[in-house]
C-alpha cells in the first residue's frame, strides 16, 4: 500500500528511527514502525483488517478516517488517498478498494 504523510514531522519519524525514539519513546516508536511496515505490505486496506492493532473506521467528526492502536491511549490516524473514498450502494466504505493512505496524526482522541 502506498503511504504518504500529512506533515513532515510524521514522515521524519517514519524514516528516522532515532528521531522517532527521541520524540515518541522507545515503545511507541517500535509499534509505530511495526504498524507502518504492516501497512506497506498490504495491497489494500482490507488486508490490514485482521492485523494486530485493531484497525477501524472512525465516526462522527472523524468519519472518513481510520485508526489503529499504538501505545495506549495513542492511536495512529490515517485517511484513504482515494478521493472520493470508494463506497458501496449502502454508503459503506470499501476497504478492498483503498490502495493508499495518508498518515494524519498520532493522537489520544478519547
Amino acid at each position: 500500500m502506498d503511504i504518504s504523510y500529512k506533515d513532515k514531522k510524521l514522515e521524519k519519524y517514519a524514516n528516522d528511527n532515532r528521531l522517532a525514539v527521541k520524540k515518541l519513546g522507545q515503545r511507541m516508536a517500535k509499534v509505530f514502525n511495526f504498524r507502518l511496515n504492516n501497512l506497506r505490505n498490504c495491497e489494500t486496506l482490507k488486508d490490514a483488517e485482521n492485523l494486530p492493532g485493531a484497525y477501524h473506521e472512525l465516526v462522527g467528526n472523524r468519519k472518513g478516517q481510520w485508526a489503529c492502536d499504538l501505545e495506549f491511549p495513542y492511536k495512529l490516524v490515517f485517511e484513504p488517498q482515494e478521493d472520493p473514498i470508494p463506497t458501496n450502494e449502502n454508503g459503506q466504505y470499501l476497504w478492498i478498494e483503498i490502495k493508499g493512505i495518508e498518515i494524519i496524526e498520532i493522537v489520544d482522541y478519547h
